[in-house]
């Protein structure tokens, strides 16, 4: 009722309002994260334990119930902890309580891995530290394929070239690529005539580390001019390793390829991507942060586009998945029900009321509440999603209702209150008495829901078994 009294008090006080409203959106509507669901922060942090070769019940004594020790007793608000252990590598999860403060506990995990690091296997690495939420999804996922390159020249693109390039674009994740064959230097043994010769595979990784050196070298100035001085200490190609000398035995010496062969290999692949039957790559982008999903999908192929000139010939980039559909198609769905509802009430009202001011009040109204709604989730920090998106679809419709009802609960007070303000006291008076009843309804429907014991099997789908 205050807030009625006081439009009709200060009336250009109110128009002055709607248009800095209109004024403010546009800006503000850029400066609001969209996204496919709203925030959910959970506090949990990973540890990602590698050592190869090491089998799984080996990986779950010596590294991940030491480090779980560790992390309960020296930890803060640790809620529980729960593992994987695999071969060669343990995966380490750690849930917090709620309301912990992220940045200590990941603090505090990373400072008792280091810790930890001397009691655990030689040759243990530092874990991978990560921290995800809900919201880390894929916004987009691109697929590289070829006619000509190899799966694993694919992969090496995708994860050398293509990979370090989208990491520079804000609130994107890119993790290593799906499919492929990672590249490795392989040593392909031939044991019958490593045992003729009396050497063992020792020897061969003995040979290899000893003479394929990374040493720091200098300069050697002569005269006026200063050389940079470069050392032999390892082979430039991968043919030379081949020729690398292994032992010399009774004055003869034994080389690698006497005994083995160093290629240009691929590790066991374990995971495959077809496109079209066609073997590929498949790179998956992630939002990370309160970025906008839209923001980061555009900005993801603005940057594939901008480089497709310096990817080999033969390179093809696809787009298997963008999310960024989903949500350019809710915003597009809540602004043709807003538009659409704006006008059919409109015309209802000019058709039957005949009056053209509460039609164009009808028609401002609408948009305007939508407007307001949009510039409250901005500033208390929420974002544009589905949810949020749905709740205005939904309330699109109860405007309607009530702005319906508002302007015939004022025409009706017409004849009798010839004062403005009292016209509009009287009918505000009655509104609540004529919301009550669909109020009412709606939740005689909904309710009932909750205290089901039994469900459709259609719905078992959509809604678990209580």
């Amino acid at each position: 009722m205050w807030i009625v009294r006081l439009a009709l008090r200060r009336p250009y006080t109110f128009v002055v309002m709607a248009l800095a409203i209109i004024l403010l959106f546009p800006v503000v509507l850029l400066r609001t994260p969209v996204d496919i669901f709203p925030n959910i922060d959970i506090p949990v942090i990973s540890l990602v334990w590698t050592y190869t070769g090491l089998e799984p019940q080996e990986m779950e004594q010596r590294i991940t119930t030491n480090v779980e020790r560790g992390i309960t007793v020296l930890v803060n608000d640790v809620e529980h902890i729960e593992s994987q252990s695999l071969n060669g590598i343990a995966v380490i999860k750690v849930f917090f309580q709620p309301g912990a403060n992220i940045q200590t506990a990941l603090a505090q995990t990373a400072a008792i891995s280091q810790t930890f690091l001397k009691n655990l296997p030689p040759g243990t690495t530092p874990p991978l530290v990560i921290i995800y939420s809900a919201s880390t999804v894929p916004v987009i996922q691109i697929g590289l394929t070829s006619d000509t390159l190899s799966e694993q020249q694919l992969f090496d693109y995708g994860n050398n070239f293509i990979r370090t390039q989208l990491a520079t674009v804000p609130g994107a994740g890119t993790p290593f690529p799906y499919g492929g064959k990672q590249r490795v230097i392989s040593v392909d043994i031939d044991p019958a005539s490593l045992q003729a010769k009396g050497l063992s595979a020792v020897d061969i990784v003995n040979a290899v580390n000893a003479q394929n050196l990374i040493l720091p070298t200098g300069t050697a100035k002569l005269g006026s001019l200063e050389y940079n001085v470069e050392m032999n200490g390892s082979p430039q190609s991968v043919e030379e390793l081949n020729d690398l000398p292994v032992k010399t035995v009774n004055g003869a010496t034994i080389y690698m390829k006497d005994v083995a062969h160093v290629r240009d290999g691929f590790s066991p692949q374990t995971n495959i991507v077809l496109s079209n039957g066609q073997r590929g790559v498949l790179m998956s982008i992630y939002k990370i942060g309160s970025a906008s999903t839209i923001d980061i999908v555009d900005r993801v192929k603005a940057m594939l586009e901008y480089n497709k000139g310096s990817l080999p010939e033969g390179l093809h980039l696809s787009t298997f998945f963008d999310q960024s559909l989903y949500v350019r198609a809710s915003i597009q769905g809540v602004i043709r029900e807003a538009i659409i509802a704006a006008c059919l009430t409109a015309a209802m009202i000019l058709l039957f009321l005949g009056n053209w001011k509460s039609t164009l009040i009808i028609a401002v109204s609408i948009p305007l509440s939508i407007l307001v709604s949009i510039l409250c989730l901005s500033a208390l920090g929420q974002t544009i999603n589905i949810m949020t998106l749905g709740g205005l679809a939904l309330a699109v419709g109860i405007l309607v209702d009530d702005a319906t009802v508002e302007i015939k609960t004022s025409t009706a007070t017409w004849p009798w209150a010839r004062k403005r303000s009292r016209r509009f006291s009287t009918a505000r008076s009655k509104l609540p008495c004529r919301r009550l009843f669909p109020r009412c309804v709606s939740a005689s429907f909904s309710s009932p829901c909750f205290f089901c014991l039994e469900w459709p099997s259609s719905c078992s789908c959509l809604w678990p078994k209580p």
